[in-house]
């Protein structure tokens, strides 16, 4: 599979479960219950939790490692937005389709990098990447196109240890996921989050470190250890 189709399945992954989640026709900007939709809301405040994912207080738990594995999944939750944000520009704008927007990806700035090896990351690096994060989240705020979202977004991306292949596995993953918590009630509040004392996305994440999984074997092993 080269780096195009991957993104040309994320893409199509994010397409799909949009439309099922807020009704075809929400990149004009309100859900099929008439409720508005803000991606750049949803990237900001993901930023923001991504953040806190990193011990950047100075007068609590200052001796406590990142958790790297969680940094991941909280860069691929805005992944999922910026797909999001990205196929409502092109469709509004009249840009073009999905394999228009995978080929603009594949010409950014920093992609090439994201072909890469993944960078290692090491805990003292954190205030830098804490510093490219608020550097997005303004260029969110201030509302930037795509364009530049999509480079700030590989360069925390980079900065976070994920490359193409990590963000792919995770995005599947995490799309699986979330297409899982639409299935049982996340929308009107009736999801458990909390699978016997543990988060979801920890569930998940310890699945895959036992077996190597496809979308419909991930999605049956979810069912099976959901707290229903």
């Amino acid at each position: 599979m080269t780096n195009k189709d991957k993104l040309i399945e994320m893409l199509t992954l994010q397409q799909k479960l949009n439309d099922e989640t807020n009704g075809e026709g929400w990149e004009n900007g309100y859900t099929k219950q008439n409720r508005l939709i803000n991606w750049r809301r949803c990237i900001y405040m993901e930023l923001a939790e991504l953040v806190d994912s990193f011990n950047w207080k100075h007068w609590k738990d200052i001796n406590i490692a990142p958790d790297w594995e969680n940094v991941k999944i909280e860069v691929v939750d805005i992944w999922h937005f910026i797909l999001s944000l990205a196929l409502e520009e092109y469709k509004l704008a009249h840009k073009g389709n999905i394999e228009d927007i995978a080929n603009y990806i594949l010409e950014t700035q920093h992609f090439a990098d994201f072909e890469n090896e993944q960078q290692i990351v090491h805990d003292e690096d954190i205030f830098m990447i804490i510093n490219t994060i608020e550097h997005f989240i303004k260029d969110t705020l201030d509302g930037e196109k795509f364009n530049k979202l999509i480079d700030d977004f590989l360069e925390v991306a980079l900065q976070c240890g994920l490359n193409i292949d990590i963000l792919y596995k995770f995005y599947i993953a995490k799309n699986v996921l979330n297409q899982f918590r639409q299935d049982h009630g996340y929308k009107d509040g009736t999801y458990i989050k909390s699978w016997n004392g543990k988060e979801d996305n920890i569930v998940m994440l310890e699945i895959l470190e036992d077996k190597l999984l496809n979308s419909k074997e991930l999605y049956h092993e979810l069912k099976q250890n959901y707290p229903a």
